[in-house]
């Protein structure tokens, strides 16, 4: 059933609101909300969640303060947080293979106190939010910009002591007159151009949450490739005829979005690739193998992915090169006092990621690369994680390279991208040898392009470069600054409910974190609370996530990995929790 409604007649949210709270108030226990980010009905939750479910927004704004949202800084050098202790959650740094149990989270908790959202649905409760979310308005609804004299983030939403505010739209301050308000988020609309979310597994519709080891596709990626291999397929740049004329706007199309998106200066930085893997080994191979001596050092962190180690370990070996870590604390979060200590003349090189695969710590990219530089070091930055989290600029950043994979940005696998910049690329030889990345071949001397092409040898994947253009598109028509804040207000929630499960270990707890969540359950292996998800048609990572080091430096050798993007909801986050809890029944 859908109900179309006019833009002459959308309906009062606030209204509607009221409206399922005094319907839902007639069941025990039960109210319907308004979601603060997709700004419609939500499902019903306990009476005593209503006020903490908009915690979150008041995070965003500044107005809480507890140990999650406001945890004191590292305190550097000696690798145990503030929070972390707090927690009794430190690790012996002289045996930092050893773990503690956290107290806090021991003890069952009663069977009857667990109690999570859409667990008991009757099924006109169930029929009833069908036909709500079928509700669509015409033109996009509008959402109220934050007031500062309010304590909510909307006008139709609860405040922090649970009273509704009585102001609308029509009683706006006077400056505001005239300024442009931006529709609201919308979950529902987004999950309708994933077509692999309508799936089933195990005869339950599928819940994503492994995005850390890649993302889903929307439909407009999928059409975009289809068109091009249907009516543009064609190798590029070398011939006259109609079919490489258009393949070869496509694929130029698609490095100006990239260029655009990460706001590099020139579509000459950009350059295309397989993926964050091969990006991070072409500058092993090419500039760092040619400039790097015996006795020079590189700087890694202790966070990295493995595809940010055994690259340069490879070089190290070779050459007789140093490698040094960066230690992290308790939280997960780089230590900076101990890594200005490993900077020096030898350093020539430091590789970090911008956000943990395996703990989602976000890294304080600008300070490592600014100190890197005052050392006189380049500086490569590891985005694959970061991408489609948060809104990147490498000028800001200032990084000598920064790489990402297309398939992490719900592009398509098999392409990435190596950002670098310019003057430094044509200072660099090629690493691979062939057709394209030429300006002059004869038996006796080979003459290379400029960047970008020179880092091109061969056929590149053209059509999912297509693809990643429109996965940018589509990114950039939602938002990323609107994705960072759904995610952000998906994460907090997780996290809460997460460390109510008995027996449940956090691992990696920074304040600053992207939408990562790794966790060991005390009794179960991994890959059975895996196992047991899946049979759920739950997608979750559990294995060591290719970062072996940062596991084994909380004492484990693998977690349990659920990865959040914008199209998951709360609903699938409580069936994650609620199988938990069965769980540890």
């Amino acid at each position: 059933m859908s109900t179309n409604i006019n833009a002459e007649e959308q309906p009062d949210l606030s209204a509607l609101a009221n409206l399922a709270n005094q319907f839902f108030k007639a069941l025990p226990g039960q109210q319907i909300k308004t979601d603060p980010v997709v700004g419609q009905a939500h499902e019903p939750v306990r009476q005593d969640a209503l006020v903490e479910s908009y915690e979150p927004w008041l995070y965003d704004q500044g107005l809480r303060n507890n140990s999650f949202d406001h945890s004191p800084p590292s305190a550097s050098g000696v690798g145990v947080s503030p929070s972390a202790a707090n927690q009794n959650n430190a690790v012996d740094l002289r045996n930092p293979q050893t773990s503690f149990a956290d107290p806090n989270l021991a003890g069952p908790k009663p069977a009857d106190s667990v109690q999570l959202p859409f667990q008991e649905d009757e099924p006109f409760e169930t029929r009833l939010k069908e036909i709500l979310n079928n509700v669509r308005v015409s033109s996009p609804a509008v959402r109220i910009p934050f007031d500062q004299d309010t304590d909510a983030p909307y006008y139709f939403l609860k405040n922090r002591n649970g009273v509704l505010n009585p102001k609308n739209i029509f009683d706006r301050d006077a400056s505001r007159v005239g300024q442009p308000i931006a529709p609201p988020f919308d979950v529902n609309l987004v999950r309708n151009d994933f077509p692999i979310l309508r799936e089933r597994v195990n005869g339950r519709p599928l819940i994503w949450l492994d995005n850390a080891a890649t993302t889903q596709k929307p439909q407009q990626v999928i059409d975009r490739i289809s068109y091009f291999y249907q009516h543009e397929n064609s190798n590029i740049h070398r011939a006259a005829h109609q079919l490489a004329a258009r393949a070869t706007d496509a694929y130029e199309g698609a490095r100006e979005k990239v260029r655009a998106f990460i706001n590099a200066a020139s579509v000459n930085e950009i350059i295309f690739v397989r993926g964050a893997t091969e990006a991070i080994n072409l500058v092993a191979k090419s500039w760092s193998e040619q400039n790097l001596n015996a006795g020079d050092e590189i700087i890694v962190s202790h966070l990295e992915h493995h595809a940010n180690i055994v690259p340069w370990q490879q070089l190290a070996a070779k050459k007789g090169l140093k490698i040094k870590v960066i230690p992290v604390d308790d939280d997960g979060q780089i230590l900076l006092d101990e890594y200005a200590k490993l900077l020096g003349p030898k350093t020539k090189l430091v590789a970090f990621t911008q956000v943990s695969n395996a703990l989602g710590t976000v890294t304080p990219a600008s300070r490592i690369t600014e100190l890197a530089h005052q050392a006189g070091a380049k500086v490569l930055i590891d985005g694959a994680q970061s991408v489609s989290h948060m809104k990147v600029d490498v000028r800001a950043l200032d990084a000598d390279w920064f790489v990402f994979s297309g398939h992490k940005v719900f592009g398509p696998t098999g392409i990435g991208v190596v950002y670098g910049k310019e003057a430094l690329l044509n200072e660099t030889q090629p690493w691979q040898g062939g057709g394209n990345m030429i300006s002059d071949v004869t038996f006796e001397y080979t003459q290379y392009h400029k960047a970008p092409s020179r880092f091109e040898a061969g056929t590149g994947n053209i059509a999912d470069a297509v693809g990643l253009g429109a996965a940018i598109d589509y990114v950039s028509r939602i938002g990323i600054e609107n994705i960072s804040r759904y995610e952000h207000y998906l994460l907090i929630y997780a996290t809460r409910l997460l460390k109510e499960v008995p027996g449940i270990r956090l691992i990696g707890t920074a304040p600053d974190k992207a939408s990562v969540l790794s966790f060991v359950l005390a009794g179960y292996k991994t890959e059975e609370i895996g196992a047991a998800l899946n049979k759920e048609g739950i997608a979750v990572r559990s294995g060591h996530h290719c970062a072996q080091p940062i596991l084994r430096r909380f004492g484990v050798e693998s977690t349990v990995r659920p990865s959040l993007a914008f199209y998951n909801t709360r609903a699938e986050i409580d069936t994650l929790v609620n199988i938990l809890h069965r769980l540890k029944k």
